[in-house]
């Protein structure tokens, strides 16, 4: 169990890593779209190959991972809509400014956006008895931009930086302890129910990808965004292929 919420906490580290590089570095609108380019690219790849091929394999002959990943797609699309009204809806934006009045849907935002990758990462912990590297990089990368993307906005809103990184290292712990109960909370769960959470985590984080990160990353980095999408999708790919291999 404890090797499950420390390589949660790892894979959500740069969260924090995100909040400290801004503190160091300024970084401009169009690198910031190239980094979260890629990050993109990389889940795409974990969505593809860690979560809905898995869970169509696990339930094969069954709807459960269609259902789930249709389930979980559109739970992120209303409760994105219920956040937006709240007033976190520019959380991704790069650029935006976010003064702390709206710190609590912020944070609702920002937990929507980490808790079904970091189930994922709790589940394949309990599945395999270790952790998925492939998902451990991409949550870690894609993690990156949208850190560095609110720090931005939040260092402009007048937040403090021990203020920013407080709260980024309180989210750490959050998705840390998420993904302690995608470890711990299954146990007894059916491959069919299984093929469901994963599929269900796949649909939800990729309507996070098309409808926040993609958008984004496009509109700041231009073509780029595109060949940095299909880099970061590449080595993602990549490094499955190497944890096949060497199981």
């Amino acid at each position: 169990m404890l090797d499950a919420f420390l390589w949660g906490l790892l894979a959500t580290s740069s969260l924090v890593l995100g909040g400290l590089i801004i503190s160091w570095f300024s970084l401009s609108k169009k690198a910031l779209g190239v980094i979260m380019a890629f990050g993109a690219g990389t889940l795409i790849s974990a969505v593809a190959y860690e979560l809905i091929y898995e869970a169509v394999k696990m339930g094969r002959g069954s709807f459960f991972p269609g259902i789930g990943f249709f389930t979980g797609a559109f739970t992120f699309y209303f409760s994105d809509l219920l956040i937006e009204k709240l007033g976190a809806k520019d959380r991704m934006s790069i650029g935006a400014t976010h003064p702390s009045k709206i710190v609590v849907p912020m944070i609702l935002a920002i937990i929507l956006d980490g808790i079904p990758e970091s189930i994922v990462i709790g589940l394949g912990v309990f599945e395999e008895g270790t952790v998925s590297v492939a998902m451990l990089v991409a949550v870690f990368i894609s993690n990156l931009p949208e850190s560095i993307a609110a720090s931005t906005g939040m260092k402009s809103g007048g937040w403090g930086l021990k203020k920013i990184i407080l709260l980024w290292i309180c989210l750490a712990v959050i998705f840390a302890l998420a993904t302690l109960a995608g470890y711990s909370l299954f146990t007894n769960t059916s491959k069919e129910w299984f093929s469901f959470i994963q599929a269900f985590a796949g649909g939800a984080i990729l309507m996070m990808l098309a409808n926040t990160m993609m958008p984004e990353s496009y509109e700041h980095g231009g073509k780029l965004a595109g060949v940095f999408t299909v880099f970061g999708f590449a080595i993602s790919v990549i490094v499955v292929i190497l944890e096949q291999a060497h199981p």
